[in-house]
């Protein structure tokens, strides 16, 4: 079984992936923030890193998939390869940080990368409005975040929603981040939890 959750910066993804795996054994995935070396140079000059940003991500996306495909573990992943795909390279590009040379380099990439992919068996996105995803990231205090520009997340998030709508890779389950404080309240986790697995009770009798 392999669970992907998807959402903007902040949205909570890492708390819920740590949280689901506790609660179903499943093997966590972590988006590899820690040791991206572009991180910090991009958040200061976007448009000078903003390509081997997008490649590191590719690369380490593409490499996490197929480790998991190997291991065949219940898997639950922080983020996905379609998120650098669908929606951080092109709002890059479109903000005129990305050049179309490279843009459409990483696009060549990604659609060759796509034909080894097999898509989560459920999907689960954050939606979350750009106040509580400001607050989030302030909560959390990470150095290199406090560069994040606010029309940098709100492009993001119309994105997310525009991708989201016409996801069809898969089940898909959306989580309103603004009404759920799952982090802190246990009730919010487990109205999350029995989501989950009405969606995959209809996997296993599919």
């Amino acid at each position: 079984m392999h669970l992907a959750i998807a959402g903007n910066i902040g949205s909570g993804k890492t708390t819920l992936t740590t949280l689901l795996a506790k609660h179903y054994k499943y093997q966590p995935h972590f988006e590899n923030v820690d040791d991206n070396p572009y991180l910090n140079d991009f958040y200061k000059d976007m448009q000078r890193w903003s390509f081997n940003l997008q490649v590191f991500f590719l690369n380490s996306r593409f490499s996490q998939v197929v480790e998991l495909k190997k291991s065949g573990k219940s898997i639950i992943q922080d983020r996905t390869i379609y998120e650098d795909a669908y929606i951080f390279a092109p709002n890059l590009h479109a903000m005129g940080l990305m050049t179309t040379r490279d843009f459409e380099n990483y696009l060549a990439l990604f659609e060759l990368m796509q034909e080894f992919l097999t898509p989560p068996d459920l999907m689960i996105y954050l939606r979350a409005s750009v106040p509580t995803l400001v607050a989030n990231i302030q909560k959390r205090g990470r150095e290199y975040e406090e560069a994040i520009r606010l029309d940098y997340l709100t492009r993001l998030n119309e994105r997310y929603e525009a991708w989201i709508s016409t996801y069809s890779k898969g089940k898909l389950l959306v989580v309103d981040i603004d009404d759920n404080r799952f982090h802190e309240d246990s009730e919010d986790l487990g109205k999350i939890i029995r989501s989950i697995d009405g969606e995959l009770h209809g996997l296993f009798d599919e």
